[in-house]
């Protein structure tokens, strides 16, 4: 096999990834009947996106890299007999054109590399942490294998693992499955009943016939067309990466401040209302006075929403609830009454219907690809905010060598987006309350964030994750 490497200069200083392996790995159950899985409707509209997790581990107490892959090679034939679509491969209906998965044990990949520099450069700097992410995963054909894992060693004795996947097949919570679901068969051999997944569409809502749905859908979705989109230049240019944390005690005090000193019987304000409204508060101050309106988004679960699906449904079940305001409005309001404003749109929709519409639409729409409308850029500035850190606090990651420093869940979209995206998650097995944040945001917004006082968006250091580095960034110093 022919060996590859990839280098980059910022971030990590001419970090250099050279396979050493690459294998495909095979369910080892041979009693699951080859079949082909039919996609959801919900799992359509995510389609145009690569899924990944990246996990970065400190060198283990005991092992090296030879019995870290070891461990891959023993279980991944385990762990794909429960999660055997990921061992086929997708392919369209010669029909309908449909994506559909081939069930037929064909393999998911197994990458073993290795890294020349130590893993505490890559967070070395909060600035570049995207960058390093997508040097250190390595490309694959997305297009036609569920999954590739890719293990890669470093200088240090650390090691990371990438969990590279398909939106087609997985939302955040069903990729957070797969992974808990793969440190418990690495250690103890059977999946436990209640961890089993289930890959079942058919419990899920079905279309309507005749299909039926609000004609606002209409509106919130637009075909992935490159007329349509803003030009590739501007999207890669628009927005800087970074990587903070936000300590548990300033997200109680952005509550207190949200829930209005607690007085009243208002609603309880929650963590995620209220770091979504100090986050539209900042926005506003970043819009005003270019627009007059500005938006904020939040990816919703379907299951925490009452949505009938199967128990530890491995699938999508998420959807995209925005809430635009007047810049001045926001500006103007106190923090509780914007927290409100996020209380509002997120509980308005009835949700079972609205996943039901959403089903409806998709059936009117199939052998298209179509993407949020609000998340493209146009119209005024968005911000999209994805919370995954229920589920990242308790989801298991130590496979046998000590569990993950880190976790970094990131994805690719073929179309090219010009909306503000950020991720809130905890550190797996860590429940001090404090949550970690990815952000894709405008410079502008950066640095509003970066420049306030006092300070709650602090940036991620190798020390914070226990990586052993030494050098700080000089903002927010503790």
């Amino acid at each position: 096999m022919a060996t590859t490497s990839t280098s980059m200069a910022n971030g990590c200083k001419d970090l250099r990834v050279h396979v050493t392996s690459r294998r495909l790995m095979k369910a080892s159950d041979s009693s699951i009947k080859p079949h082909i899985l039919a996609v959801s409707n919900l799992d359509l509209l995510l389609q145009n996106i690569q899924a990944s997790m990246l996990c970065f581990y400190r060198r283990p107490a005991t092992g090296d890299l030879d019995a870290v892959v070891a461990a891959f090679e023993s279980g991944l034939p385990r762990l794909l007999n429960h999660f055997f679509p990921f061992a086929g491969r997708i392919a369209s209906n010669p029909t309908t054109g449909v994506p559909e998965v081939h069930c037929y044990n064909q393999g998911a990949e197994l990458v073993v590399g290795s890294a020349n520099v130590a893993l505490a450069s890559l967070v070395d700097n909060h600035t570049t942490i995207g960058a390093s992410a997508r040097k250190i995963q390595l490309p694959y054909d997305a297009d036609d294998v569920p999954l590739s894992v890719q293990v890669v060693a470093f200088a240090c004795g650390g090691f990371t693992v990438a969990w590279r996947t398909h939106h087609l097949l997985v939302d955040g919570s069903a990729l957070g499955l797969l992974v808990g679901a793969w440190a418990e068969v690495a250690r103890t051999g059977p999946l436990a009943a209640a961890a089993r997944p289930s890959h079942d569409r058919a419990a899920l809502l079905r279309p309507r016939a005749p299909p039926r749905y609000s004609p606002a859908l209409d509106a919130a979705f637009t075909p992935v067309d490159p007329a349509r989109q803003v030009n590739a230049l501007t999207a890669e240019a628009s927005f800087v990466e970074r990587l903070y944390y936000i300590r548990a005690s300033d997200i109680a005090r952005l509550r207190e401040e949200a829930s209005g000193g607690g007085e009243g019987r208002a609603p309880v304000t929650t963590r995620v209302q209220a770091v979504s409204a100090y986050l539209w508060k900042a926005l506003a101050r970043v819009v005003g006075p270019a627009d007059q309106r500005c938006r904020m988004g939040w990816r919703v679960d379907g299951r925490a929403r009452g949505v009938t699906a199967p128990r530890n449904y491995v699938g999508n079940l998420v959807t995209l609830v925005v809430r635009e305001a007047r810049v001045e409005e926001v500006l103007a309001m106190p923090l509780r009454d914007v927290a409100a404003m996020v209380r509002d749109a997120v509980d308005a929709p009835a949700y079972g219907e609205h996943f039901q519409e959403l089903v409806d639409w998709v059936e009117e729409h199939r052998g298209g690809r179509y993407v949020e409308t609000a998340i493209l850029g146009l119209g005024s500035p968005q911000v999209s905010v994805t919370v995954l850190s229920s589920f990242f606090r308790i989801m298991e990651t130590d496979f046998g060598f000590g569990g993950a420093a880190f976790v970094l869940p990131t994805a690719t979209a073929a179309a090219r987006l010009c909306g503000g995206y950020v991720q809130v998650f905890s550190r797996p097995g860590v429940d001090d309350g404090s949550w970690i944040v990815n952000a894709i945001v405008w410079p502008r917004l950066a640095a509003v964030l970066e420049s306030d006082e006092p300070c709650v968006f602090r940036p991620v250091t190798p020390e914070y994750l226990g990586l052993l580095a030494t050098k700080v960034p000089p903002m927010c110093r503790l």
